[in-house]
């Protein structure tokens, strides 16, 4: 078990709020903090049958006192604000209503508002994300999130201070949107969302937005992609390095939970969009279908491979309450039609040198809100979407992979070959971070990010056809940190950091060429394409350290890259020789920053 970090809370009896919900859960710590759940809501909960969503997870409802919802916020923001590397999980679900709250949203937590639309939730406050604890600095901000929410700032603006892993997601802002704390940051993700004012870029390094209506965006630096977004800035490509296109021309929206007037739980799972342009709710109610929560299977931390997989074999789905669940051996998804959805960043664990999750080859799955870590003993895979070899055609029912977030490392000694790996055809990716840990706990002396020590070979592979990878953030592999050898793949927005550490170029060689490439496709492809990619390199190990390429690829006609940045980063801390195969300049000191506006 991870150690928890430490919490720094304004009165004693926070603090024994605090202790109470690694004991007893969180329920207890708000009545301990001296917030009562009030009758109203008890009773409500009690009538409708509420789910067993485990102790991490509150429900808020506003007929609660709002000293009492603050109370809940506060308490789990006091232990989650700093806790980089801590097991714990939670969910803040907000029933259908308007509340008066200031929600900090930190680490491993999750926002949401469980209306049919943004609109049914309200917040006159703020839903917001700083970076007190790094004084400003968010550039480690990661692994949070706000859903399905309607937000009033009473100041006329709001703050998503993140880098990656922090999705927002379905958001109805009445106001600006500010992105940064005034230090570095280096994110991130914002889909279905309407955003009346603004958005700030401020230092956000880059960004990707998607499927959006927003009144207006200032500030660019590195790169910033804009796709299906009403109010968008236009192309300009290298200066500003803005990428801009009108429609997402085949998307999922990610699936939510949902409750009724009448106290029925669901999960809607939206329709295929085509062509899209802005909310999916903009018109009202999307298309889609509700699936009753009793159609789900409730996970619980502590639970097994077996017992989740015999919920599959009875035709169930799967609904992760917040945790971490260690697997010794896979989740198997043998049906069509599947949703496994997690709640508060779930995290599945492999501890035995297996699969954590295998998908076969059938069509509608859909994996979304999951965390995924590697362990001690080394896997060859630690997610398989259809078997090797798969040729099903789900073009009108694809798989979807939405807000999926690998972790290699960190605080612990773990290894993997292929986070990743994608074999069958048609499969949608929404929001992906696969990471190799470029660092730890250092105050908890938790360190294993080294060479030899946590070790990971690539990041996503790619062997399927026709799969379409919208904001893919790959990053510290030891080889091809993404390595596509599908047939007509398409990648919007990418972004990757080398691994820091390669020792010596010797050390770091793809046969005879030096290093590895950041983005791989393969010599036998024929049609690929990949639009709006960052590629940076700080070899901090050894700045002598060279790749030849930032992104390896046939030279045909069909295989096609548009708007790419290579960056040499703490003012030139090793060199990418060329951008795209041999053309391009080299990042390098006295020359960090490269851009090409398209190959061939």
């Amino acid at each position: 078990m991870h150690k928890d970090e430490g919490d720094c809370l304004p009165d004693t009896r926070r603090r024994a709020a605090i202790r109470r919900v690694g004991e007893v859960g969180l329920a207890a710590a708000v009545v301990a903090a001296g917030a009562p759940l009030s009758a109203n809501a008890g009773a409500k909960m009690q009538r409708e049958m509420m789910p067993d969503f485990g102790p991490n997870v509150v429900v808020l409802d506003p007929s609660m006192p709002d000293g009492e919802i603050q109370a809940a916020i506060d308490a789990i923001f006091a232990l989650q604000e700093a806790a980089h590397f801590t097991d714990r999980r939670f969910a803040i679900l907000f029933r259908p209503g308007r509340y008066r709250a200031d929600v900090k949203v930190g680490f491993f937590t999750q926002i949401l508002g469980v209306g049919a639309l943004p609109g049914a939730v309200t917040i006159d406050g703020q839903v917001r994300v700083n970076a007190d604890w790094l004084k400003g600095d968010a550039l480690a901000n990661f692994w949070r999130g706000a859903e399905n929410l309607t937000v009033r700032p009473p100041k006329g603006w709001d703050r998503w201070a993140v880098s990656q892993a922090a999705p927002y997601r379905r958001i109805h802002m009445l106001g600006d949107l500010v992105l940064d704390d005034g230090g570095s940051s280096s994110g991130g993700f914002l889909a279905d969302c309407r955003i009346e004012g603004t958005v700030h870029a401020g230092s956000q390094q880059q960004w990707y937005s998607r499927s959006s209506r927003i009144g207006g965006w200032q500030g660019v630096n590195w790169n910033m992609m804009f796709q299906g977004v009403q109010g968008a800035p236009a192309t300009s490509f290298p200066d500003p390095a803005v990428t801009t296109l009108l429609r997402v021309p085949l998307l999922r929206e990610k699936p939510f939970l949902q409750v009724d007037e009448a106290g029925r739980w669901s999960v809607f799972v939206p329709a295929l969009r085509r062509d899209a342009v802005g909310p999916s709710w903009a018109e009202g109610h999307a298309a889609g279908s509700a699936l009753p929560i009793a159609h789900f299977f409730l996970a619980h931390p502590g639970m097994d491979a077996a017992t989740l997989n015999a919920a599959l074999e009875r035709g169930q789905h799967l609904l992760f309450t917040p945790g971490v669940y260690r697997l010794a051996a896979p989740i198997r998804v043998k049906g069509a039609n599947r949703v496994l959805l997690g709640l508060g960043l779930a995290t599945l664990q492999a501890v035995a040198g297996t699969a954590v999750l295998e998908i076969d080859d059938v069509p509608g799955v859909t994996v979304a809100g999951l965390m995924i870590d590697a362990g001690a003993e080394r896997s060859t895979v630690l997610v398989r979407v259809g078997p090797p070899g798969s040729d099903g055609d789900h073009r009108h029912n694809p798989v979807l992979l939405a807000d999926l977030f690998f972790r290699v490392g960190g605080v612990e000694v773990v290894k993997v070959e292929t986070c990743l790996e994608i074999n069958s055809h048609h499969v949608l990716a929404d929001h992906v971070w696969i990471w190799r840990a470029d660092h730890g706990d250092v105050d908890g002396r938790r360190v294993h990010v080294g060479w030899d020590e946590s070790t990971g070979d690539h990041g996503l592979v790619v062997n399927g056809d026709d799969v379409t990878v919208h904001a893919l953030f790959v990053e510290h592999f030891q080889r091809y940190q993404t390595w596509w050898r599908g047939e007509r793949g398409r990648t919007y927005f990418y972004q990757n950091e080398l691994p820091y550490d390669p020792p010596t170029q010797a050390a770091w060689m793809a046969g005879g060429t030096r290093g590895w490439a950041a983005y791989k496709v393969d010599d036998g492809v024929r049609e690929h394409e990949a639009v709006a990619l960052g590629i940076y390199v700080y070899f901090r190990t050894n700045p002598d350290v060279v790749l030849e390429s930032a992104i390896e690829a046939p030279g045909r006609p069909g295989v096609r890259f548009r708007d790419v940045t290579t960056m040499s980063l703490g003012g030139g801390v090793g060199t990418i020789a060329h951008l795209v195969n041999d053309t391009g300049a080299a990042a390098r000191h006295g020359a960090t920053q490269q851009r090409l506006t398209a190959y061939p």
